[in-house]
């Protein structure tokens, strides 16, 4: 849905999930570290603690979310 005129509002949901870098680069988390950890090995969960980049897809719609970033 578009904005409506006035003020540009963070979406607080968006901005407590996803970093920009200084480059304009958007930063994710993995899914999948938070349980069920006995069964992935010690390589899996290390690079699940990493971040990620965002799809270039996806990138614009967090990007309108995150207006001052």
């Amino acid at each position: 849905m578009p904005r409506v005129s006035g003020k540009a509002k963070t979406r607080k949901a968006v901005a407590k999930r996803f970093k920009v870098t200084g480059s304009g680069k958007v930063l994710r988390r993995h899914q999948g570290a938070r349980h069920l950890l006995e069964c992935k090995n010690r390589k899996r969960k290390r690079r699940l603690g990493q971040a990620a980049l965002v799809s270039a897809a996806d990138v614009k719609n967090v990007k309108e979310n995150l207006p001052f970033h």
